[in-house]
């Protein structure tokens, strides 16, 4: 069991709009605020066009997030996706062309903004993984390769995000080439529609076959979100929440961040347990 849990909050992710996920650079940034107050110690970023709510990687918005979150009197942890620009969109009709929805650029252009703004932490998703019927997201190990080794030249540590053991050794591979530094920092995703199911038995697989070392958090998709809260502190494992994951507190009952940030400490408490601050979590994950 993890007594001292590290609590991420994604605070508006790349899926499709919601009604209550924020969508301007001022929201999210926002969003991310209440989220550290309400005792997360990273909060996760991705942007969204402010018009339509669509995801983005306009790096000015990324810039306008990154820059109102440092003004404010928090030393929360900022944690940049770069899980855009791998998805690609399936027309079984004409597989020659990719279908509308496809955002599918090189690997380091999905760095581009990281490049720019140097945050402390940066995700580095591992491996294909399927999102929907038609949707498949693209992340090769070359493709992981390059963004492993210009992530560790920039000096950010990467969250390597897995979502099954395809991405797990992709991870491992890096690891052995020496282009990410000690502690790896893992981050298991699960619950994704076409990918690994979010239930203990998978998560305890996939955690106790991490190397040597590790650090490690987990989420789960929608309803699942605060039974893996709790699974992970058990497992000795840190925890991720947020509106990018499940958009509900309960039934029928729209969350915000912060909601779901003190969700997520109740449980942490209620187990012995506690979340640390982001100055503890920057010790523990070898942040300079």
């Amino acid at each position: 069991m993890n007594r001292e849990v590290i609590v991420s909050c994604a605070v508006t992710g790349g899926a499709e709009p919601a009604q209550h996920r924020p969508k301007s650079p001022e929201e999210i940034a926002a969003a991310a605020l209440d989220a550290a107050e309400a005792g997360a110690a990273i909060v996760h970023i991705h942007v969204r066009d402010p018009e339509t709510g669509v995801a983005s990687r306009c790096v000015d918005y990324y810039r306008q997030v990154f820059e109102l979150i440092r003004k404010s009197n928090t030393d929360v942890i900022i944690n940049l996706t770069t899980g855009m620009g791998g998805d690609i969109v399936f027309d079984d009709a004409d597989l020659s062309h990719y279908g509308a929805g496809t955002d599918f650029v090189p690997a380091l252009e999905r760095i581009a903004h990281v490049e720019q703004l140097r945050p402390e932490i940066c995700s580095l998703d591992c491996g294909p993984v399927e999102f929907s019927e038609q949707l498949v997201q693209i992340f090769t190990t070359e493709m992981v390769r390059k963004m492993a080794q210009r992530i560790q030249e920039l000096g950010v540590k990467p969250e390597i995000e897995i979502f099954d053991f395809a991405g797990l050794t992709i991870a491992n591979q890096m690891i052995a080439e020496g282009l990410i530094d000690d502690p790896p920092w893992f981050q298991l995703c699960l619950g994704i529609p076409w990918s690994t199911p979010a239930t203990a038995h998978t998560m305890k697989a996939i955690a106790d076959v991490l190397p040597a070392g590790s650090l490690w958090s987990g989420f789960g998709l929608s309803r699942m979100e605060m039974p893996m809260v709790a699974q992970a502190i058990l497992l000795g494992g840190n925890v991720r929440v947020g509106l990018e994951d499940n958009l509900y507190l309960s039934k029928g009952v729209p969350a915000t961040n912060a909601d779901l940030v003190e969700r997520a400490i109740t449980i942490i408490e209620y187990l012995g347990a506690r979340a640390v601050s982001p100055d503890e979590a920057r010790k523990k994950l070898g942040l300079s």
